[in-house]
């Protein structure tokens, strides 16, 4: 059967999930192949130039990834039912969203996979297993996964999670899924009855490893069970169906999660452009370090370091230029939210530098910033 497009992935990869609910939701013709060994060595590898999921290849053989990357091409393609909305508060939101799930919610994600292993072993590691040797028997698997998800397992520290962040982290994640829950109680998706570029975001860490997990997923079903609820329904979507909440409205049950990523993402973010600045400034025309070493981070009552991501610029990037690009009565409503929140001073950041993505290679590097359109 020919399709149009492959995506290269797996179940439990965070990103993959973003990108899978995507493709359903658009209703394209497409088709999954798992990420095996010789999918890496064959096909991501010689042309994404990394060993990286998702990626998509299209039946004119060109190969897009990154999740952000892969949707923008597909939305210039196929820009029925965008996932975009077009008034000025909702798209903020749905910028800020994705950016908080793409950047920050990976933390709690990667929490309740590797520090509760002890509990989901098995699952966790023939799920790594199997994806690597899909005909080896289950015992086998297992061995294989616990080999090949060390280098998964290694990051935990670099992201912050230790022994004295863990409750803080916990204590975190519970009130996010508690007001996740509240809001999901109330609407479908984050900004009406169509999922917008903030919920696939956020369908990247509820899916793949807190809602499909054995440990997290008993906890959301219990805790948030709308919550719940909404990873089925953007795995089962209704292709191209749905609008975004007339008037521009944002839900006030959106207003305490974005409350707590402007205290606690936002001060890294800006931590990481200034580390990104002084980077470019000391290596005109380099690819960016993706990591810059250590910095502290709160979350919530955590406190403790985690690593620089040079990244977190990039998907920054996109929230920031749409406000900037805001004027007069649709600015004011902007700042009127993002004050609210706790937002407004950092959305008005100077960005010194601009950063873009380099095909086949996974650093960025600088460069120029795209015109402000009104």
């Amino acid at each position: 059967m020919h399709v149009d497009y492959i995506m290269y992935g797996s179940e439990h990869s965070l990103f993959s999930g973003k990108v899978r609910a995507y493709l359903r939701y658009k209703g394209l013709n497409w088709e999954e192949r798992p990420a095996t060994r010789d999918v890496y060595l064959n096909t991501i590898v010689p042309n994404i130039g990394a060993p990286i999921i998702p990626v998509l290849e299209t039946a004119g053989g060109e190969y897009v990834q990154d999740t952000t990357d892969i949707i923008d091409y597909l939305e210039a393609r196929h820009p029925q039912a965008s996932v975009y909305p077009t008034t000025p508060r909702q798209r903020l939101v749905a910028l800020l969203l994705e950016l908080y799930a793409d950047e920050w919610l990976v933390i709690p994600a990667m929490h309740y996979r590797w520090s509760v292993l002890d509990q989901q072993h098995d699952f966790i590691m023939s799920e790594f297993g199997k994806l690597s040797s899909p005909e080896a028997s289950y015992e086998e698997q297992i061995a294989a996964g616990a080999k090949i998800s060390r280098a998964f397992s290694g990051m935990v520290p670099a992201l912050g999670i230790t022994e004295e962040t863990i409750p803080g982290i916990e204590a975190t994640y519970l009130a996010f899924l508690d007001q996740l829950d509240r809001h999901f109680a109330r609407f479908d998706f984050l900004l009406g009855s169509r999922p917008s570029i903030g919920d696939f975001g956020l369908m990247g860490p509820l899916y793949a490893h807190l809602g499909r997990d054995p440990v997290p997923r008993a906890l959301m079903e219990k805790r948030a069970p709308h919550v719940y609820a909404w990873v089925e329904r953007m795995n089962n979507p209704q292709p191209l169906t749905g609008e975004f909440l007339a008037d521009d409205v944002i839900p006030d049950t959106l207003l305490p999660i974005l409350a707590t990523m402007c205290k606690d993402q936002f001060p890294d973010v800006l931590d990481v452009i200034e580390h990104n600045c002084a980077w470019l400034e000391a290596n005109p025309g380099g690819s960016i370090p993706r990591f810059h070493g250590m910095h502290r981070f709160t979350s919530g009552a955590a406190v403790g370091e985690r690593c620089i991501s040079s990244y977190a610029q990039w998907l920054f990037q996109r929230a920031w230029h749409h406000y900037q690009s805001l004027t007069g009565d649709d600015r004011a409503a902007a700042d009127t939210l993002l004050g609210g929140v706790g937002g407004l001073a950092a959305m008005n950041v100077e960005l010194r530098h601009w950063v873009e993505r380099r095909p086949g290679q996974l650093e960025l590097v600088e460069g120029k910033m795209p015109h402000m359109q009104s």
